[in-house]
C-alpha cells in the first residue's frame, strides 16, 4: 500500500490525488493536507467572485475528494502542526501543492502606506479569505490605480467598476458588497510597463469590461502599434487587440460628438483607462496613499526602459497585481528568484516532491495544473519502484499524531457542514455567503465539540 500526502487543496493538490488513484487504484491512500478548514484553494479565494462558471470546475474534485481512498485533512499547518520532516516520516511520498498565494512586492518608496494593496490581499478581501476579511480599503478617493497588465488587474478593475446589481448570481462575500456599493471611485487607472501587444491579458476577461453597466473601457490610440503587425499575433492575442483597439475608436467617436457623431458609453459614469509604456516609481503621500508617480517608458529589445519623463496620478487606493510568491515551508529548499520551491522537474529531496505553481512559479491556468499532477505521480511512481510501498504508517500513523498534540483537523464531511451552512445563509440570487472567521468555520464543522 502507497501512502502519498498533498500539502495543498487546491486545483493542483486535488488534480494530483486524481492522478494517484488512476496510477494505483486501490493500492493507495491520498491525504491532502491544508492550512484552511475548507478545500478548492484558490477556486474558492481567487477565481473571481462573478466567475462561478470557472468556480464549477469544484465539482470535479468532489468527486474526488469522496473516494474512500482520498481523505481531506483541513485546518492543519504544516511546518507548524507537523512539520516536513515528520511527514515524510509517515508517508512514502509528499507532494507540496501549496499555490502562490502571497503577493509580490512592487519595491517602491511608499508601497506600505495605509490603502495600498497586493492583489493576493484586496482579491482575498473580496473573496471572503480569513487572512484578508478585515482590510476595509477605503473607497472615498475618487481615483483608483491598479498596477499590471494580466487578467488578475482586470479582475480588480471589472470588481471596483460594477454596480450592485451586476453582482447578482456572485459569491462576492457581503463586507465586500457593501463597501463597493459605497464606492466613490469614478476613474480607474491600469498601468503596464510596456505595451498593448505585451499584455498577457485574455481576450474573455477583456471583453467583459466592454458589457459593464457603468464603466467605460479607454485606450490612448498613440498608444496602439500599427494594426499591420498585429498579423504576427497568436490568435487569442489578435482577439486581445481587437478589443483594445476597440477601446480606443471610443476616443475619436467622442470627439466627434459634438459634430454629430456616435457617443461611445453613453450614460456610463466610471472611466477604466489603460495607461501603457507606463512604470510606476513611488507611491505617494504622508497619513495614507495620495498618488502615484510614473515614468513613462519605451521598448528596448522587448524591455520596459524609462525615458526620464514623469507625471503624477493622483489617486486613493492602489493595487498591485503583479505576480505571486510560493509561501516558505521551514527545511523546503526555496528558490527566492523564482519564488517557488527549489527542484529538478518537481524533484526537491528524497520522498519530497512539488507541483503547480508552487513547481514552476505563477504561470498557466487552472487546466494546466492536471498533466503537472498526473506528470509528478509517474515520477513517484519510478522513485518508488515495483515495490510500491516502504511500509509507512501514513494515515493512522497521523491520527495518532494528531491526538496527541490536540490538531483539531476538519474531514471533508465536516467541510459540507460548513458548504451547507454558507449556502443556507445566502443572500437571494446568490450561492453561497462565504463563512470568513476561522472559529466559525470549526463550530460549523464540529458542532458537538462546542456543545461538550
Amino acid at each position: 500500500m502507497r501512502h502519498i500526502a498533498i500539502v495543498g487543496s487546491g486545483p493542483a493538490g486535488y488534480y494530483t490525488a486524481e492522478a494517484a488513484l488512476k496510477q494505483w487504484k486501490d493500492d493507495v491512500r491520498v491525504d491532502i493536507f491544508d492550512s484552511s478548514p475548507v478545500p478548492f484553494g484558490l477556486i474558492r479565494t481567487g477565481v473571481a467572485p462573478d466567475h462561478q462558471s470557472i468556480k464549477s470546475v469544484a465539482r470535479r474534485y468532489e468527486t474526488t475528494a469522496l473516494s474512500d481512498n482520498v481523505h481531506f485533512v483541513g485546518n492543519v499547518m504544516v511546518g507548524q502542526d507537523i512539520s516536513i520532516d515528520e511527514l515524510r516520516g509517515l508517508y512514502d511520498a509528499v507532494v507540496l501543492a501549496t499555490g502562490a498565494p502571497n503577493d509580490r512586492r512592487l519595491g517602491l518608496p511608499g508601497e506600505d502606506l495605509p490603502n495600498v494593496y497586493g492583489s493576493a490581499g484586496f482579491v482575498g478581501w473580496y473573496n471572503g479569505h480569513p487572512q484578508f476579511a478585515e482590510l476595509h480599503p477605503d473607497f472615498s478617493h475618487d481615483t483608483a490605480v491598479i498596477v499590471g497588465n494580466g487578467n488578475v488587474a482586470l479582475d480588480v478593475a471589472r470588481i471596483l467598476a460594477k454596480s450592485g446589481e451586476e453582482f447578482q448570481g456572485s459569491d462576492i462575500v457581503a463586507h465586500a458588497l457593501a463597501a463597493l456599493d459605497a464606492s466613490r471611485i469614478r476613474r480607474i487607472v491600469i498601468l503596464g510597463r510596456r505595451g498593448p501587444h505585451q499584455v498577457t491579458m485574455t481576450p474573455k476577461e477583456l471583453g467583459e469590461l466592454a458589457k459593464l453597466a457603468r464603466a467605460c473601457p479607454r485606450v490612448d490610440s498613440a498608444d496602439l502599434p500599427p494594426l499591420a503587425q498585429d498579423a504576427a499575433l497568436d490568435a487569442g492575442m489578435r482577439k486581445t487587440m481587437g478589443h483594445l483597439r476597440s477601446f480606443a475608436m471610443g476616443e475619436t467617436a467622442n470627439d466627434n460628438a459634438a459634430e454629430g457623431g456616435e457617443i461611445v458609453c453613453p450614460g456610463r459614469d466610471i472611466a477604466i483607462e489603460f495607461d501603457f509604456f507606463a512604470a510606476p516609481r513611488a507611491i505617494l503621500g504622508t497619513d495614507r496613499v495620495e498618488g502615484v508617480e510614473v515614468e513613462r517608458t519605451r521598448l528596448v529589445e522587448g524591455k520596459a526602459v524609462g525615458t526620464g519623463e514623469t507625471y503624477r496620478i493622483p489617486a486613493g487606493i492602489v493595487i498591485a497585481c503583479i505576480g505571486y510568491q510560493t509561501s516558505r515551508i521551514p527545511d523546503v529548499p526555496y528558490d527566492e528568484q523564482g519564488g517557488r520551491f527549489a527542484n529538478v522537474e518537481g524533484r526537491i529531496m528524497p520522498g519530497l516532491y512539488c507541483v503547480g505553481w508552487a513547481r514552476r512559479g505563477p504561470t498557466g491556468t487552472i487546466g494546466t495544473n492536471r498533466p503537472d499532477g498526473f506528470a509528478i505521480v509517474e515520477k513517484i511512481d519510478a522513485d518508488l519502484g515495483a515495490a510500491g510501498g516502504t511500509g509507512k504508517r501514513g494515515r493512522p500513523g497521523f491520527e495518532a499524531l494528531a491526538a496527541e498534540r490536540g490538531i483539531d483537523f476538519v474531514k471533508f464531511t465536516e467541510w459540507q457542514k460548513i458548504d451547507e451552512a454558507e449556502v443556507a445563509n445566502a443572500r437571494q440570487g446568490a450561492p453561497r455567503e462565504k463563512i470568513v472567521e476561522v472559529d466559525r468555520m470549526i463550530a460549523k464543522a464540529h458542532p458537538s465539540v462546542l456543545e461538550s
